[in-house]
């Protein structure tokens, strides 16, 4: 992990920057994936399914008897740590609901604003080197509790066409039914644009690799609606001189071993706690079974010594974290200052994991940057806002010549006349 010590605003910039990806080299490869997938649906599925899960899937979708199966093999204990933390999201997401707007603007002038549930939603669960099935919960449970009529879920399955039976458990405890065996890119094209096994869906959500990612970013040009750009996740964490070094390099490594292309950055205004922290995530690194890929993302990340808390506010505010933790005895007070981040941790006893499972927040952020202008899904992301107006005759006498003034203004008669044509009848 790099140290950067004392750092101008001029500098830190460079030391910020994220892993690069080459998209157009993998828009290259995913272009394809979605054209045959739209012209050959299942079919093409099948075929991306022995490709490149070396599974031969004879039906696409989860049975009943996969699901009784799944519900089976799950853990008691497990099962009851995902009902707390389902009720938790639940708690938080229910609170998100948001009655009907109503206001009159003026007298006999009505304007409402009621939120209505995106009918059909797909989400994207990965399932290779770590089975999201704590995704399956972030997605599902706001997307029920929004009123969504169809909900569509993809995830890969292993070399026996088997999908992992933590992520159906999850799925049917939701009350999602409608679960697909397919991964990668070719899982976006199949919800963007239909097959015979996948219903086509409005909107896409969910978490992937660069090629899911870039599968997003493409359809979501073709007019299929997705939850935001993403891109390999990451966590910024401020320590001062009252933070603990093994629970600071826990946080760090918990988001490291995502993946090799992870990013962890650390700011701190106590110089001591630099070799602390690199000590402890020694220390820790030999304990961890996914060491390997913590090493690497290690390599793309940095350590920041600041003269003072402004300043690490400055700095966090530029980068505009996914996650950010606020490890210090002020960290409210901090907090205030904090405008670009998506998930903010706060305090000494509060890890990123904790949002990550189960504390009811959810853990789909904007990553990459996009923190600056995006939130986090919420149960606003799984509907839509439309608005309506009513006008009695003394609102159109009142609001009515002011319309056609404007109107003509900008030289549209037909404007005008919708209104004038009214006021003559009365």
């Amino acid at each position: 992990m790099k140290v950067v010590k004392w750092p101008t605003a001029q500098v830190w910039g460079k030391h910020l920057q994220r892993p690069v990806q080459d998209m157009k080299t993998i828009k290259k490869v995913v272009k394809p994936i979605l054209k045959r997938v739209e012209r050959k649906g299942d079919k093409a599925l099948r075929q991306f399914a022995e490709e490149f899960d070396h599974a031969q899937l004879k039906d696409l979708r989860v049975s009943e008897r996969e699901f009784s199966a799944a519900e089976e093999a799950v853990s008691e204990s497990l099962k009851q740590a995902i009902q707390l933390a389902k009720e938790n999201i639940e708690t938080f997401h229910r609170a998100q609901k948001t009655e009907e707007l109503v206001v009159e603007t003026m007298p006999g002038v009505l304007c409402k604003r009621r939120s209505v549930a995106i009918d059909k939603v797909g989400l994207y669960i990965p399932g290779g080197t770590a089975p999201l099935f704590s995704t399956v919960l972030m997605l599902g449970v706001p997307a029920k509790l929004a009123g969504c009529k169809q909900i569509v879920l993809c995830t890969p399955s292993n070399e026996a066409g088997e999908v992992n039976p933590v992520i159906l458990y999850t799925a049917q405890l939701i009350g999602i039914d409608v679960v697909v065996k397919v991964g990668g890119a070719q899982a976006i094209a199949a919800m963007a644009y239909g097959t015979e096994s996948v219903p086509k869906v409005y909107k896409i959500f969910g978490p992937g690799n660069q090629y899911v990612t870039a599968a997003k970013m493409i359809v979501a040009q073709q007019g299929v609606a997705i939850d935001m750009p993403a891109g390999p996740s990451e966590v910024a964490v401020f320590a001062d001189e009252t933070a603990n070094a093994e629970f600071i390099a826990s946080d760090l490594l918990s988001q490291a071993e995502h993946g090799p292309d992870s990013q962890v950055v650390l700011v701190t205004t106590h110089e001591p706690l630099l070799d602390e922290v690199r000590q402890a995530l020694n220390r820790q690194l030999a304990e961890l079974p996914r060491q390997a890929i913590a090493r690497r993302a290690l390599e793309n990340s940095v350590a920041f010594l600041v003269r003072d808390t402004d300043q690490a506010i400055h700095l966090l505010n530029d980068y505009g974290a996914e996650h950010l933790i606020l490890a210090t005895d002020d960290a409210d007070d901090m907090a205030e200052e904090i405008v670009n981040a998506g998930s903010v941790f706060l305090g000494h006893y509060t890890p990123e994991s904790v949002g990550d499972y189960a504390s009811g927040t959810n853990h789909t952020l904007p990553t990459n940057g996009y923190a600056k202008m995006y939130s986090g899904v919420s149960l606003d992301s799984f509907v839509k806002n439309i608005t309506f107006q009513r006008l009695s005759e003394e609102g159109i006498k009142t609001l009515g010549p002011t319309v056609e003034v404007m109107a003509e203004a900008e030289q549209l008669q037909a404007h005008k006349n919708a209104v004038t044509l009214r006021l003559q009848s009365l």
